[in-house]
């Protein structure tokens, strides 16, 4: 009988965990996806119906959503989803660009293992295979992988459990991490160049690591971010370019003074 109720109470956390999950990534969804436009007040009625999900897992989603810096509190009650100045995530780019400049050089100062700069290698190396012959989907695909990939282990290099963390709170910023804007290159005319750029970058950083040259490695992970920025301008001025943006629709010009 106690091993019926303790299955019966492991299957019910499973159900409520499996709710959770759902709600959390059904609503980032429809947030993301613009379905749920910036700055009305979001249902939790209509949100529970359309995602098949009770409430109790929709308000936990709506609060984990407001971390996330997607949806706002609104004063009449409940949530809204929030939209997105050009300066805002301009700013939140370069501060990714000067964490990873410190977590950079704070490598290159402090040393790193043989396994951790083989590890970076190799994604090099992928990369560089991943940029050869025409540029499909889906290369651009695993590039977005690899890039992702590369930036981590970048983290994991500086030694420092704090600037690690760091950086990870500033990439979770909405529109701030470094393959937020890659698919905007897959229609540039430039993406070749653009990517063999960002390429070479990671072969000077890595080198400059492993050369213990401080000053380099900050300055080209800083140079680096850079190109986060240049593709968000093109995105904005260019509509089926920001198509490709996931949450795209979240994303507004900022005003410009006379």
């Amino acid at each position: 009988m106690d091993t019926d109720n303790h299955n019966l109470g492991d299957s019910k956390a499973g159900a409520s965990t499996s709710q959770a999950v759902r709600a959390l990534l059904g609503l980032r969804e429809l947030v993301l996806g613009g379905e749920l436009p910036p700055g009305a007040r979001i249902s939790e009625v209509w949100v529970s119906e359309r995602l098949g999900v009770s409430r109790t897992p929709i308000r936990a989603a709506l609060i984990r959503l407001q971390e996330e810096g997607l949806v706002e509190p609104i004063p009449s009650g409940g949530f809204a989803v929030r939209s997105f100045d050009e300066n805002e995530i301009s700013d939140a780019i370069e501060l990714r660009g000067t964490m990873e400049g410190l977590a950079a050089r704070l490598a290159a100062e402090r040393g790193v293992s043989t396994s951790l700069l083989h590890a970076m290698r190799d994604v090099i190396a992928q990369i560089d295979s991943a940029l050869t012959g025409e540029l499909t989907a889906v290369k651009f695909s695993q590039y977005v992988d690899l890039n992702a990939r590369f930036h981590q282990l970048l983290a994991e290099a500086c030694g420092s459990g704090l600037v690690a963390r760091q950086i990870d709170k500033v990439t979770s910023l909405p529109f701030a991490s470094a393959s937020a804007f890659v698919m905007v290159q897959s229609i540039d005319e430039s993406a070749r160049e653009m990517l063999l750029l960002a390429q070479s970058q990671h072969c000077a950083v890595v080198e400059a690591i492993e050369q213990r040259e401080g000053a380099r490695a900050e300055a080209l992970m800083r140079e680096h971010s850079r190109i986060a920025n240049r593709n968000l301008k093109f995105a904005l001025q260019n509509q089926q370019a920001m198509s490709q943006v996931l949450g795209g629709s979240l994303i507004r010009r900022a005003r410009r003074t006379a």
